[in-house]
């Protein structure tokens, strides 16, 4: 796979199979995600892979939190959209396609509480990279080089076979991440990427969310 089909193809799994990640494998996703640009080479990245008992346990006491209604309390910039925006239409356009695809309806508070804590304990997926910035760092400088090493884990996961899902909901309460992973306190704990092998079953992994065409939001200038 080159890197233009492989960007093309990568897409957001919320359902894996239950099978381990071997660590060889996800040894070698990190030394591609290391190789992202960065500003003046300053490489403000930092990796804690999660599996086994440890995102398990996690999984489950993160989402006791979400149940018992404990007050979030994230270190990173928590994403929100204007109300009248597109970007707001663009993000309950994906999750009507959600729960189109999962038979979640609208009215059904079980079942949309359900799809919540699956995000909540990183999708099931039976590995984890948490990605952190050291905290003298600036909160947002880091955040463009970070992004650039995760995209290079996600399209690196794709050559062995893996899905990934970028995602919050299990790091907005960090201290349970630290607990378990041993994080230290001068380091943010900034996202996460759930990583595992697609199982092609679930419904929710059929989704392709649309693309803007880039030509509409392209101004060529001097051309």
């Amino acid at each position: 796979m080159d890197v233009i089909e492989a960007i093309k193809e990568r897409k957001s799994i919320r359902g894996y199979k239950p099978d381990p990640v071997p660590r060889d494998v996800l040894e070698k996703i990190l030394e591609s995600a290391c190789q992202a640009p960065s500003a003046m080479n300053t490489q403000p990245w930092e990796f804690y892979v999660l599996g086994g008992e440890v995102i398990r346990k996690i999984s489950e006491v993160v989402v006791s939190k979400l149940n018992n209604g404990e007050e979030m309390k994230p270190e990173h910039n928590v994403t929100g959209w204007p109300r009248e925006s597109v970007f707001r239409e663009r993000q309950v356009n994906l999750a009507k396609g959600i729960f189109k695809l999962m038979d979640i309806r609208r009215e059904d508070a079980e079942k949309r509480a359900a799809w919540m804590e699956r995000g909540f304990r990183f999708f099931d997926a039976p590995a984890a990279v948490i990605l952190t910035s050291d905290k003298a760092l600036t909160e947002t400088g880091p955040l463009l080089d970070l992004g650039a090493a995760m995209q290079n884990i996600c399209l690196a996961a794709l050559s062995f076979g893996l899905g990934t899902c970028i995602e919050d909901q299990s790091v907005l309460y960090p201290g349970v991440i630290r607990e378990f992973a041993g994080i230290p306190e001068n380091k943010r704990i900034i996202i996460a990427i759930a990583i595992g092998y697609p199982d092609p079953e679930f419904p929710a992994n059929q989704l392709k969310s649309d693309r803007e065409p880039f030509a509409s939001l392209t101004s060529w200038v001097g051309f």
